[in-house]
């Protein structure tokens, strides 16, 4: 099966990307210390149901028990905005927390160089929102609590498209036993990345995976309309020689 998995850009930048470190610090201490058992085991599936949002909750037609004895609480509307933005921080095992965070590293520190500290945390978080809503408003009958920076981390990747459709981005290719790392442009890696959610976004609607593809659709829409909204227009790519050596990388 083939696969490609972002590593890495050659697309510098002025400045350290320190809220971008302080974000992946922030879900990997609660990944650690807050969830439990790192979001694998029945009672940390109990801990979703009671901080994560469902989305029944908002239309307030949930079932008095999700199973024997587990009632799903309910929620005003801002008691599941808040929902929303902490089930940001929560994952479901460790290749989700880790594919989530290395994502938000190699685009992150990008979009945190344009938009600064302050906006670009406020821009990751109405990500996630957006992203929960999107999915949310799509599926308003579920029982199941979403989790996870996916949403979030794909408003961010839909801001790259917009600003540095022509960076250039190290990809993990692998095909069965064959692995390799190519460079492909950022508007061919995330145009992939896209397609591929949105495709499994339409076969959701019939068939159950699991997986709340829509809130990727959703996050990455936000984000790349967010960005233009904020005046972001395409860069220019960084010359070689900066690529390689000048900024952080």
């Amino acid at each position: 099966m083939l696969s490609l998995f972002p590593i890495s850009d050659a697309n510098p930048t002025r400045t350290f990307p320190v809220m971008t470190v302080l974000l992946i610090v922030a879900n990997a201490f609660v990944f650690l210390f807050v969830q439990p058992d790192f979001g694998v085991s029945p009672e940390a599936n109990l801990y979703f149901v009671e901080e994560a949002p469902i989305p029944c909750q908002l239309d307030g037609d949930c079932p008095a028990d999700l199973v024997p004895g587990v009632p799903i609480p309910e929620r005003s509307f801002t008691s599941f905005l808040w929902a929303s933005v902490f089930s940001t921080f929560l994952h479901a095992g460790w290749l989700h927390i880790i594919g989530n965070m290395l994502f938000l590293w190699v685009f992150g520190n990008n979009i945190e160089d344009y938009l600064g500290k302050v906006k670009f945390v406020l821009f990751y978080l109405a990500g996630g929102l957006a992203a929960t809503f999107a999915h949310v408003l799509t599926h308003l009958g579920s029982v199941f609590p979403g989790v996870g920076a996916s949403g979030a981390v794909a408003a961010v990747m839909g801001a790259y498209l917009l600003l540095y459709p022509r960076a250039r981005v190290n990809v993990l290719v692998t095909f069965f036993f064959f692995i390799t790392v190519v460079q492909l442009s950022a508007l061919t890696v995330l145009g992939i990345w896209f397609a591929y959610q949105f495709l499994y976004a339409y076969q959701e609607a019939t068939v159950a995976t699991g997986v709340a593809w829509m809130a990727h659709v959703g996050g990455f829409v936000f984000g790349f309309a967010g960005i233009f909204l904020l005046g972001g227009r395409p860069h220019r790519p960084a010359p070689a020689w900066e690529a390689r050596w000048g900024g952080y990388g």
